[in-house]
């Protein structure tokens, strides 16, 4: 466009030449030509593709019906070598990678920076720092550790046993998720909001002490477990005799059989995400007599927790067995299990001998990768793990625009409206149900990129020169900053993920999702690719997390966030018979010879993607306002809106993490994600998917739930 300044000159010029009736008539004036038009800056290329979708990464001579994951991620699969530092190569992984460089910039520019002694800014410096500095950490060798050690080669009582395991208790569950918590301590601990009245905290103790990731490890009869195992039991030795301890072989012996013991004990994955059986309440009398073994008195005085009136025992029977071992079990075994975790804890932080010994057993033989990460990229990992939103609040303002943070917003809400028209439509579902489950979703909150206030670290001291202690400290100021809510109003502003956080979290006594900025990036979404790969994208995630409010979990959390059935009967029970036909469904996929998913396991996710992508398919029909969708290069709108949910779980598995991601995880593995397309009915029409093709489900057999 031109200025105004030039319009006006312009049309003011002739009145002047015209008034001057004494000088000789100027020559024609040559003709005017328009000024060519102004020239738009060309709209930013999308990072895949012409359109946001990585086309040569497709396999067309897959069909769609038989394989959808292989047809859209085919050349991708071929090509793609899993990087030796890691066990699987995904979307999410190039994510974390990506999210991983942009924190070391932060990082590495705060610590050049010299900012104030105390600083938030000082710390993340000299938290990286210390961490990087191998000749310190060499030079310091056992001596960080040896306060720790000291006190548990004291223990003579049972008494001196309780205190100790008390004194390492931490709140260490995973983004506020307790299907997904696994801790090494006897117990671990969840603050969050009481599932029987969300206006209050409740403190949550729930089953623990394992270091290899689940039960199953300890006590499965494969040749695969029983090789773990032997290689285990070899580490510990390995691990304390660098440790400096004599007679390790022994030792390790006696450590195996504790932690099988303690196996025996837990609660399956499965079985943990039942959450109204897990809702259980004891009060702090009724420890002693529900678990006895371990002296809760001296056990809840060292953690802090003595004047606790009310305790959730997530797994009741689980924290029974385990209280029983600690007063049953020779003390012996006990302090040879402290020390070794001790030990294996503190090892990332320790020498070379110890971080090798440490990566050989975790990282090569638990997940089969063959190369320890880079140690910068450690640094960065946990820098981040102690002081997150400081480094977080740098991360927003460095790589999330107002803009993105708009777009997304706007997906959002469309979102909502979608998923609230869905509900009017279900024809299992009475209106009474259906009232209250549409008072729940107007009652959801949406946070995007960033929380809107940022955590207060002044209490927490960092020391440059000192790894191990850094950590230690860490950890006990996020255990303190945990307890310290007890008696608190609840915080409703507080998130459970870093902007540097390439994942989403739904919070079920909350009624809040929120999508950290790090997930806001291509593939899950770019602002300059075509809405229906980033409503595919993207929007299956918004819908997915939306839809983890009505899944077999979050279905159980009435609009308040509290624990409470807001179900018919008949409605509840056709409810459950639509999971469990998906939970058939996919326990009939097996990723490995004679190894199936087990459906119900991760039955919640799989209802979140079924019903969240359908969501978002309505969403992204309702953002064209009635206008006709285009076609892109040959693919259709709804064609471009499934490849860019099948972009979104791109994966490739080294055999033992994809094993393990089977036995522990509550998400499929990417590839079985991909499938669910075939309960869609818009797919079939999209790709043409013929009765005769591998992922073809008659009508009647698609599974619906919302």
């Amino acid at each position: 466009m031109n200025s105004w300044k030039s319009i006006l000159l312009g049309a003011c010029a002739p009145i002047l030449l015209a008034a001057c009736a004494t000088v000789p008539a100027p020559p024609p004036a040559a003709p005017q030509v328009a000024p060519p038009p102004a020239v738009e800056a060309p709209k930013p290329k999308p990072k895949f593709g012409t359109f946001g979708f990585d086309v040569a990464g497709m396999d067309t001579a897959v069909a769609p019906g038989d394989d959808f994951f292989a047809h859209a991620n085919g050349e991708w699969v071929k090509t793609t070598e899993i990087p030796a530092d890691r066990g699987n190569a995904t979307t999410f992984t190039a994510l974390i990678e990506a999210a991983g460089v942009r924190t070391r910039a932060i990082i590495e520019d705060t610590a050049k920076a010299q900012a104030p002694e105390g600083s938030d800014a000082r710390k993340i410096g000299d938290y990286y720092a210390s961490f990087m500095d191998q000749a310190a950490i060499e030079a310091a060798g056992l001596q960080p550790l040896k306060p720790e050690l000291d006190r548990i080669a004291a223990i003579k009582t049972r008494a001196d046993l309780s205190r100790e395991l008390g004194e390492g208790l931490r709140a260490d569950v995973d983004a506020l998720n307790a299907t997904d918590f696994q801790t090494d301590r006897l117990f671990g601990l969840w603050v969050a909001e009481d599932m029987n009245d969300t206006s209050t905290y409740r403190p949550y103790l729930m089953q623990g002490g394992l270091w290899m990731p689940d039960r199953e490890y300890y006590l499965g009869d494969t040749p695969r477990f029983k090789d773990l195992r032997a290689k285990y039991q070899d580490h510990i030795a390995k691990m304390l005799t660098l440790a400096g301890y004599d007679d390790a072989s022994r030792r390790a012996a006696r450590v195996l059989a504790l932690e099988t013991a303690m196996a025996k004990a837990h609660w399956s994955v499965d079985a943990t995400s039942d959450v109204a059986k897990a809702n259980t309440v004891w009060t702090r009398a009724e420890l002693a007599t529900r678990a006895p073994g371990l002296d809760w008195t001296a056990y809840l005085t060292a953690a802090g927790l003595a004047d606790q009136p009310r305790f959730g025992a997530w797994q009741a029977s689980a924290i029974s067995g385990l209280a029983k071992l600690v007063g049953d079990q020779p003390i012996t075994a006990w302090k040879d299990y402290l020390a070794f975790h001790a030990v294996e804890r503190g090892a990332p932080y320790m020498g070379q001998a110890l971080v090798d010994e440490h990566f050989a057993f975790n990282g090569t033989a638990l997940s089969g990768t063959p190369q320890q990460r880079e140690r910068w990229k450690r640094g960065v990992d946990n820098t981040s793990l102690a002081l997150g939103e400081a480094v977080g609040k740098i991360y927003a303002e460095r790589h999330f625009s107002p803009d993105a943070k708009a777009q997304v917003q706007g997906m959002v809400k469309n979102l909502l409206v979608a998923f609230d028209a869905r509900v009017d439509r279900l024809d299992w579902m009475s209106p009474q149900t259906k009232a209250r489950a549409k008072e729940k979703l107007a009652n959801f909150r949406v946070g995007v990129g960033y929380p809107d206030k940022w955590r207060d670290y002044s209490a927490l001291r960092i020391v440059r020169g000192d790894a191990y202690g850094n950590w230690e400290r860490g950890s006990l100021f996020e255990y303190r900053r945990n307890v310290a809510k007890l008696g608190r109003p609840v915080d409703r502003d507080e998130w459970y993920l870093l902007p540097q956080d390439v994942n989403a979290l739904n919070m079920p006594m909350q009624n809040m999702i929120i999508f950290p900025a790090a997930i806001l990036e291509p593939t899950f979404f770019d602002p300059n690719a075509d809405a229906a790969v980033n409503y595919g994208a993207i929007g299956g995630v918004i819908g997915h997390e939306i839809v983890h409010g009505f899944d077999d979990i979050g279905a159980l959390f009435d609009p308040k966030g509290n624990l409470r059935n807001w179900w018919t009967p008949a409605d509840m029970a056709q409810f459950k018979a639509r999971g469990a036909a998906l939970a058939r469904q996919y326990s009939t996929y097996e990723p490995l010879p004679g190894l199936h998913l087990n459906g119900e396991q991760v039955l919640g996710e799989n209802i979140a993607d079924l019903a969240g992508l359908a969501t978002a398919y309505d969403a992204y029909h309702l953002s064209l306002r009635g206008a006709a969708a285009p076609v892109i290069d040959g693919f259709t709108a709804d064609q471009r809106f499934y490849f860019g949910w099948a972009q979104n779980y791109r994966s490739k598995y080294r055999e033992a993490a994809l094993r393990r991601a089977v036995l522990t995880g509550v998400h499929s593995p990417g590839m079985y994600r991909a499938q669910t397309v075939r309960n869609q009915d818009p797919w079939y029409g999209a790709f043409d998917v013929k009765a005769d093709q591998g992922l073809y489900l008659a009508p009647a057999d698609r599974v619906k739930i919302w």
